[in-house]
């Protein structure tokens, strides 16, 4: 079964990727900030990683540098799901190493694109 680690601050985002992700047949764990999301990463890295820009204690884009630092070479997808709309904030998130990019809110079909898109379905 292929995992997922959702980070957001909102504990009903998380909990609504939660479902939108068990349905698609993945074990999820959750985050509440990027430090927390780095810290379970380096426990166990998950296949996937839906991760909120703005949180308090580390934001998503700091995170997501960190990720692609801490596990170069490895096969880790991170999908940058956010309120973020400028094409600015879209483009400093995919050089950054974000696979795919979701605007909330989102729909269990937009996250299925998605995860397709990254190769992570």
């Amino acid at each position: 079964m292929k995992t997922c680690l959702v980070v957001d601050d909102s504990k009903v985002i998380r909990k609504v990727a939660r479902h939108i992700l068990e349905t698609l047949d993945f074990e999820v764990a959750e985050a509440g900030d990027g430090r927390d999301a780095l810290t379970q990463c380096e426990a166990s890295v998950p296949d996937v990683v839906l991760l909120d820009w703005n949180m308090p204690v580390m934001n998503g884009i700091e995170c997501l540098r960190r990720l692609r630092e801490e596990f170069a070479g490895r096969a880790l997808k991170v999908l940058m799901c956010t309120t973020e709309a400028e094409f600015s904030r879209i483009l400093e998130a995919m050089q950054a190493g974000a696979d795919e990019y979701i605007m909330k809110p989102f729909t269990a079909d937009i996250v299925q694109g998605k995860l397709a898109g990254a190769g992570a379905l």
